[in-house]
């Protein structure tokens, strides 16, 4: 199975959206290498604009551009475009609703070296609280480039997260619509909810389940706003175990999203898998992972206890 980092392709993506639509303008806070923005800077330099480190004023110059009819691409890690610049995006995009696509790259553990100060594990939660806002976290690369032309022809404020590290591409291809989840694996003793990375690590544990005996499903909740709650619902109620797997906050992400869901509608048994109440720390990506009990073989362990 080949590995690609989701902002790898989203910086691809770019370059195919640019060539098909004449509106689709980038803006980046001085990181567009590392956001692979400089893709299409490359390719359409009267169309990308380096805002410099000035987060804020990329938000605010991606509303004013949007109000001329184009579509704004606005870049930066996540920790400065849904933390720095939070204000701005709450006030200048969403408020007014406008047709802005904020893509964050090196979200979560997974940035690895940059340590605890970088790693953004509390920006799905941050953005999923904004009325309006659509909040999208691909699973892998050919996912993101489906996200990136979807996000192309929404109308409105969206929250894009991608990653930093490489990641399995998944063989299969499925379809990508933003609101609807997609099952990635069928069993009857437990659903898994994952987003993001996560849903790669899930399936790995459910493969290890299925060889002890225990048949796990496992769904890629790529859409955290608005939730497929039908899709939610249902697997809950056929599978009555219940547990969410993301690289984030167990607070206010994915795991609060299913939870709302069900609250009142489905006797479940329940558990989050995440990050705890901490942050991040240094070190290597798949180390740091670890700590946090964020594997394949952790996961299938943390499924097991909940069984």
């Amino acid at each position: 199975m080949s590995e690609k980092a989701t902002r790898v392709a989203y910086g691809e993506a770019l370059v195919e959206l640019g060539a098909v639509n004449d509106k689709v303008v980038v803006l980046d806070a001085d990181l567009a290498g590392a956001t692979n923005t400089n893709k299409f800077a490359k390719a359409y330099p009267q169309r990308f604009f380096n805002m410099g480190i000035a987060e804020a004023n990329m938000v605010n110059v991606a509303a004013g551009l949007s109000t001329m009819g184009l579509v704004p691409f606005c870049s930066t890690f996540a920790m400065f475009g849904a933390g720095r610049a939070y204000e701005q995006v709450r006030n200048s995009i969403a408020y007014p609703r406008f047709n802005v696509k904020l893509c964050m790259t090196h979200a979560g553990l997974s940035v690895g070296e940059d340590g605890g100060s970088h790693q953004a594990i509390e920006d799905i939660a941050l953005m999923r609280v904004i009325p309006g806002m659509t909040v999208i976290v691909p699973a892998d690369a050919n996912e993101a480039r489906k996200a990136v032309f979807a996000a192309a022809e929404f109308e409105g404020p969206m929250y894009l997260r991608f990653a930093r590290m490489n990641t399995p591409v998944f063989e299969e291809d499925y379809p990508f619509e933003i609101g609807k989840a997609n099952v990635m694996r069928q069993g009857a003793d437990a659903v898994v909810f994952a987003c993001g990375m996560m849903v790669g690590e899930s399936l790995a544990a459910a493969e290890q389940l299925a060889a002890e005996g225990k048949q796990v499903a496992v769904i890629n909740v790529h859409t955290i706003k608005p939730i497929d709650a039908a899709c939610v619902r249902e697997w809950a109620e056929k599978c009555g175990n219940v547990i969410t797997v993301e690289e984030h906050s167990v607070i206010g992400g994915l795991g609060d999203a299913v939870a709302d869901v069900l609250m009142g509608q489905v006797n479940c048994k329940f558990k989050k898998i995440g990050v705890q109440d901490q942050f991040g720390q240094s070190g290597k990506a798949k180390d740091v992972l670890r700590e946090y009990g964020l594997t394949a073989p952790q996961i299938a362990e943390a499924i097991k206890a909940a069984l």
